[in-house]
C-alpha cells in the first residue's frame, strides 16, 4: 500500500483545470496525494455511463490500492471535449455522482464545477 492519504479525482483531462482541482480536494479534504483519471469532456462520459471499465479500473486501483476515500467528479467551463451549457456540465456532474455511487465502492463521491475563473464550486 502507498503511504499517504489519498483521492481520487475523476476529471477532463484539460490542464488548466489540473493544479487548481489538486489544490482544493488536498486543501478541503486533508490529503496528501490526488491519483487522477482523465478523459475529454469526462463528465459527459460518465453520466452517459458508457464504456467505463477503463475508469472503473483505475478508480479501483485507487481505492483498493491507494485506500483512497473520496471520488471526486468534475467538469469545467470551456470545455473542449463536452461543449455544453454550464447547466448542462452541473447536471452531468450531478448523473455521473449518481453513476460511480451505484458501483458501491463504499467511499465518499461528490461533484465539482471548475468556473471561468479557475475556482472550484461543489455542485
Amino acid at each position: 500500500m502507498a503511504k499517504g492519504k489519498f483521492a481520487t479525482s475523476v476529471s477532463c483531462m484539460d490542464g488548466r483545470i489540473q493544479i487548481p482541482l489538486t489544490n482544493w480536494i488536498k486543501e478541503n479534504f486533508s490529503v496528501d496525494y490526488v491519483d487522477t483519471i482523465t478523459e475529454p469532456g469526462i463528465d459527459k462520459l460518465v453520466a452517459d455511463n458508457t464504456d467505463l471499465e477503463s475508469i472503473k479500473t483505475k478508480v479501483g486501483i485507487s481505492i483498493n490500492k491507494h485506500e483512497s476515500e473520496l471520488i471526486v467528479v468534475s467538469g469545467h467551463y470551456d470545455c473542449a471535449g463536452n461543449p455544453v451549457s454550464n447547466e448542462e456540465h452541473i447536471t452531468q456532474i450531478k448523473k455521473g455522482i449518481e453513476v460511480i455511487s451505484s458501483w458501491n465502492l463504499g467511499v465518499k463521491v461528490i461533484g465539482v464545477w471548475v468556473n471561468d475563473t479557475w475556482k472550484i464550486n461543489t455542485v
